[in-house]
């Protein structure tokens, strides 16, 4: 798997349309588990799933964090091995949020803390972390 992160309009979608020309893309939609993505694998075909802040912010009332976070542990991994045995490129675009700003209301810092959560959950699994700047992109893992 690779990750692409980056703030919003880096870059992030271009950089892995020029790497990925012939890829399917899967946004994903609130409530949907993340597992469900593997119903996009096409064999020998990559895989961009984009949508993930969105897809947290929809998540916020659903469940607690550690919950929340072993169901898209656990959804990671198997995509992750289905992607592996069809042999598909797996790509993931997440959002860096905040840089560091602490927003005041609780369900902004839940949000920011599940994504920062979920990039490195996604980090520890990818074989590639690019982050993605002003359209200039950097290999950091």
């Amino acid at each position: 798997m690779q990750l692409f992160i980056g703030g919003a309009c880096a870059g992030k979608r271009d950089a892995v349309t020029a790497r990925f020309p012939d890829a399917v893309w899967c946004r994903l939609a609130p409530g949907q588990r993340l597992a469900e993505c593997q119903q996009a694998l096409v064999a020998d075909t990559p895989l961009v799933i984009t949508g993930v802040l969105e897809w947290l912010d929809a998540a916020l009332a659903k469940a607690e964090n550690d919950a929340l976070r072993q169901q898209w542990q656990g959804d990671m991994t198997r995509l992750c091995q289905r992607a592996d045995e069809l042999k598909v490129p797996l790509i993931i675009i997440a959002n860096e949020a905040g840089r560091g700003i602490v927003p005041m209301q609780p369900e902004q810092r839940r949000l920011r803390d599940l994504n920062g959560w979920f990039t490195q959950d996604a980090t520890a699994q990818a074989e590639q972390v690019w982050y993605v700047r002003h359209g200039l992109v950097q290999l950091i893992k």
